[in-house]
């Protein structure tokens, strides 16, 4: 007999040929596996079905944030490739960011990333901040958004491969440092295509270095037909770290150190979720940001499940038997195996469930993962 929250419960057998490796041709096309708790079963439909499986009491919440190309590729004063993934700004022209050979770095010596356009960027690293993780003074004029415009490239996750190879440190090994000539940062021939496919459409606000995947099925024409149901809408941001990627490497889930992430519910979000509730609605979240932002803001023992709200990070772990207090449903892609998703995942639609969805969306050949077909839990 397992324990009763074992990691072991979030493994199952997926076959390589069913992780997306890109986005359906329109991002309309995605297919949805309907999972309804009420009853235990489940049903093939598409997304593009969406609006008739909501009511116009509901309430679909929607994460804004917006990712950034945070990936890059600085050279050594020797030459040597130093692939980069940025973090977060933590300070005036002050970055924390993940350096693959990061052991070899030393405090003050100098990295230099040259853009496509525009002068040389160049980073001192200041404070080794531990597995991997750099303080850097930046040199270069702008924003963080303007920096990484010129220098990045889309931070695909690392089972998402491209002819320009990955720089997500420790992902997919070394970078040959003669792989691009005189340190130029590398930009292959699908970029531009991952920049605008890795994004959802409403992304407003910097800061993800993942994208919030469920959303990445939504067109302006299907929530036009969202909302002409009658279904409102609104938006939470929660800035997708890289530790939504980090596996659960401990025997029961109570023991994980979740990774924090940057969120933010305005007054007016919640005045929505309280409208809802009083006119019996469901709030509807799309995808586990949506819904981590959702719980983290509810008020604790408050019967009328209310929230407040609230901006800060987050280290809400969802895992079974956690009783959501906020969501009513949950719109969301197809995980890996033992990761904090999976098992947010299973405490909503219940353990045995979920595996049998899996199941099925393995045997009818649903894609997976961040570009693969969507999941709504009812």
């Amino acid at each position: 007999m397992l324990p009763p929250f074992s990691v072991r419960e979030l493994d199952y057998d997926l076959p390589q040929e069913l992780i997306a490796q890109r986005p359906a041709d329109r991002r309309e096309d995605a297919r949805l596996l309907i999972v309804n708790r009420a009853d235990a079963m489940v049903r093939d439909a598409r997304i593009t079905d969406l609006p008739e499986l909501l009511s116009s009491e509901d309430l679909l919440v929607l994460n804004d944030t917006k990712v950034l190309p945070a990936k890059f590729l600085a050279r050594r004063a020797s030459g040597g490739a130093v692939p980069g993934l940025f973090l977060e700004e933590t300070g005036p022209h002050e970055w924390l960011v993940m350096l693959q050979g990061s052991h070899r770095l030393k405090v003050g010596e100098s990295l230099s990333i040259t853009p496509r356009a525009g002068p040389v960027v160049q980073l001192r690293p200041i404070h080794n901040a531990g597995e991997g993780q750099w303080r850097v003074a930046v040199d270069a004029p702008g924003t963080v958004e303007d920096i990484l415009a010129r220098v990045g490239r889309t931070p695909l996750p690392p089972y998402i491969r491209r002819k320009g190879g990955d720089l997500r440190p420790n992902a997919g090994g070394p970078v040959e440092p003669g792989a691009t000539p005189a340190g130029v940062q590398p930009r292959d021939d699908d970029d531009d295509a991952d920049r605008l496919r890795y994004q959802t459409v409403y992304a407003r606000v910097p800061g993800a270095v993942a994208a919030p995947t469920a959303g990445l099925h939504f067109t302006e024409s299907l929530l036009e037909r969202v909302r002409s149901a009658g279904v409102s809408t609104v938006c939470v941001t929660l800035h997708v770290g890289v530790g939504t990627f980090k596996p659960i490497v401990v025997e029961r889930l109570a023991d994980h150190a979740m990774h924090a992430e940057r969120y933010g519910l305005t007054p007016a979000v919640a005045e929505a979720l309280h409208q809802c509730r009083s006119r019996a609605g469901r709030v509807v979240a799309v995808g586990t940001t949506s819904a981590r932002v959702l719980e983290t803001c509810a008020l604790p023992g408050d019967a009328s499940r209310a929230v407040a709200p609230a901006s800060g990070n987050t280290r809400l772990f969802i895992y079974p038997p956690y009783r959501f207090r906020v969501v009513d449903a949950l719109l969301t892609n197809f995980h890996l195996p033992r990761s904090t998703l999976l098992a947010m995942v299973m405490a909503a639609g219940g353990v045995e469930l979920i595996r049998h969805a899996y199941a099925h969306a393995i045997a009818e050949q649903y894609r997976f993962y961040s570009f693969g077909d969507a999941m709504l839990i009812v």
